[in-house]
């Protein structure tokens, strides 16, 4: 009974303990929980703030990607690039205030329209306001931008004139004053030149990496096994290749071996396939052609045969390879990429038709490419060419007198008293332009030869325009004369097969040719060649104007890296252009006296004969034997001598069936 009291107080310790045990652990879970929600609510925080800073970083990215289309439509329609000096930027301000005028006018008159078509009469006054506005905005922007390129060019005047007289150069697509050295030119076409080519290896298009491991899968390699070459072959290992395997197998060197001239026929059919880019294409996609005939285009060489054409060996180093011939070698690589993104459609290869649209750009990349290191070489010929002079190895009577030697020659070949005529006032104008404006009074005299040189080229124009004009008819003429004969055969055809029945369509389908035309008869075919002919003269007069405009052009950019190269000091460079000068001026006056002004274009089977010649040589050429300039002359001889023979010798049979029928 005594100790009841002390369980009772120890029970109600106990109690109080437990007690305040719980409310301490209430305490430290509600701790707990508050800092759980504290950590939920900073992390809620935290992906707020992180979406609203990518939200953000979206934002600018477009707001970034419409500013840089607004700048691209901004710079296309005004001209806002560096004006080199005062001149420049009053043509920059002009043009920027034209293309505002004109933008304001198009927009007033397009946006109405297409407000219409979208939105009705709504659509249409929503777009009436929105053209207002453009046209009050874009001649205004016009008009503020051409100020502005006007105040630029005028600040710009002073440095043109000090980098002028410094003998800097222009940059145009560095907008910047630049030293130009030819002969880093020369390193850099090598270099591009080069990246060109490792393209086409990365891209396995065109052979190009003969040392990979791979080779690129081709349909037939039978061409390639001939070489002893690779499928990624490039064509500098091709054409080492075919020269090696063309001295074993050579008739002249194995007369023992009775085989040897088809084995040499066979390799250079195999070369002549692999050496040309757009043939070699078609053969590693298709194999070898089932007839020589599909591959004969790629046997012409537009560069052997327009050479041959008009005469142009002994010139070349001056003027390159003539435009006619890069064009139509141009036309013929862009007319089998056509083809293959045609073949590439009808086979619903989306990889292949963007490599050959990849090709098609390939293409103008290319041609400049070319157009720049021709222009290259030419100037490394001509700096060649007066080195004796610039050494003092030569006096100017020396000098003059071997140039007078070589143009004597030049002037032997074909047309070449009109390539002297061209070339010779080109180079002259260009030094005397350069040279009047460095030495003469306020270089009055440089704008003088630039007025003669600018009246040459507006007479070259209106001659380009009148012999197209000219070429068009002939060839409209020509064609509606052969048509007509055509028609004349259709009805004697037709006649033919209403009178006899069957016996009488058989005779007529025995005189059919394989088309379903009936074979021209003797008199027909020499009527059609003949229309055909007339037609030949206008065409190469058209196509002669359109050369002596690129030999001009060429010559122009040639005779600026000779007169701006900074590896001479200013008295060097005029030095260099006065032996242009000199070298100009005696092509020139060797040209118009053998009659420059005047090419033989009318002699029709000169023409005839020339080009006959021009095919063999390439023919000849792609099966790799060697064909000099002497050689076309005498062949073209021989053939213009053998049509003569031959047309007379139809003429007099002509004359005799004409008697035999009068009797």
């Amino acid at each position: 009974p005594k100790l009841q009291p002390r369980k009772t107080t120890t029970t109600t310790t106990t109690t109080r303990m437990d007690s305040a045990s719980a409310s301490g652990g209430g305490i430290g879970n509600a701790a707990a929980a508050a800092e759980n929600a504290t950590q939920n609510v900073d992390l809620s925080a935290d992906e707020e703030l992180a979406r609203r800073m990518q939200e953000q970083l979206q934002n600018e990215a477009s707001m970034a990607a419409e500013m840089d289309e607004a700048k691209e439509v901004f710079s296309s329609l005004f001209s806002t690039r560096r004006p080199k000096d005062a001149a420049a930027g009053f043509s920059s301000g002009l043009k920027s205030i034209g293309k505002g005028t004109v933008a304001g006018v198009v927009s007033l008159v397009a946006q109405p329209i297409a407000g219409a078509q979208q939105g009705g009469v709504t659509g249409f006054f929503s777009g009436l306001a929105t053209g207002v506005c453009s046209a009050v905005a874009l001649p205004v922007t016009g008009v503020c931008v051409g100020a502005y390129q006007m105040g630029r060019g005028v600040v710009n005047s002073g440095e043109a004139v000090k980098a002028s007289r410094l003998g800097m150069q222009w940059d145009h697509d560095k907008r910047e004053w630049v030293y130009y050295y030819l002969d880093a030119d020369v390193k850099e076409v090598e270099t591009l030149e080069a990246e060109r080519d490792g393209k086409k290896t990365a891209s396995g298009e065109t052979g190009a990496g003969g040392g990979s491991l791979t080779e690129k899968k081709v349909k037939d390699r039978q061409y390639y096994d001939l070489l002893g070459v690779s499928t990624n072959a490039t064509s500098g290992q091709i054409k080492k290749a075919y020269y090696k395997e063309a001295r074993k197998v050579h008739p002249d060197k194995c007369p023992n071996d009775p085989d040897a001239a088809t084995k040499f026929q066979a390799l250079g059919h195999a070369y002549q396939i692999l050496s040309n880019e757009p043939s070699r294409a078609a053969y590693d996609k298709n194999g070898p052609p089932e007839t020589t005939a599909g591959d004969m285009s790629g046997e012409i060489d537009p560069y052997t045969f327009f050479a041959v054409m008009f005469g142009s060996a002994l010139v070349e180093p001056y003027i390159g390879e003539l435009w006619i011939a890069s064009t139509a070698d141009t036309v013929m690589k862009d007319a089998q990429t056509q083809q293959q993104m045609v073949d590439a459609e009808k086979a619903e290869s989306e990889e292949e038709m963007a490599k050959n649209l990849a090709n098609r750009a390939a293409l103008s990349e290319e041609a400049k490419l070319k157009q720049r290191k021709r222009a290259v070489k030419c100037a490394l010929h001509i700096r060649s060419r007066i080195e004796p002079f610039m050494n003092d190895k030569m006096t100017p009577e020396q000098f003059r007198e071997s140039c007078q030697e070589e143009a004597e020659k030049i002037a032997k070949t074909s047309f070449g008293p009109t390539f002297l005529t061209t070339i010779g006032f080109a180079l002259e104008m260009e030094a005397d332009e350069y040279l009047g404006f460095a030495t003469s009074f306020l270089g009055l005299e440089g704008h003088a030869a630039r007025f003669k040189k600018k009246s040459n080229q507006m007479s070259t124009n209106i001659h380009i325009a009148s012999a197209g004009i000219k070429a068009v008819s002939a060839g409209q003429k020509a064609y509606q004369e052969v048509e007509k004969v055509q028609k004349t055969m259709i009805k004697e055809k037709e006649g033919a097969g209403g009178g006899g029945g069957a016996s009488g369509a058989d005779e007529n389908s025995a005189g059919a040719a394989p088309g379903g035309m009936p074979e021209m008869d003797a008199a027909q075919a020499a009527l059609a060649q003949e229309k055909l002919e007339e037609s030949l003269p206008a065409i190469l007069e058209l196509a002669w104007a359109v050369n002596c405009r690129d030999i001009t052009t060429t010559l122009k950019v040639v005779c600026k890296k000779l007169f701006n190269d900074a590896a001479l000091d200013i008295e060097g460079r005029h030095k260099r252009s006065e032996a242009v000068k000199i070298l100009g001026s005696v092509f020139y006056n060797v040209g118009q006296s053998h009659g420059g002004d005047n090419p033989n274009l009318q002699d029709v089977e000169h023409m005839k004969a020339r080009a006959e010649v021009a095919v063999m040589t390439t023919m000849a050429k792609a099966q790799g034997q060697e064909v000099d300039e002497n050689d076309t002359e005498e062949m073209i001889k021989r053939a213009k001598h053998m049509a003569a023979e031959q047309k007379k010798q139809s003429s007099g049979n002509l004359k005799g069936d004409a008697k035999q029928e009068a009797k």
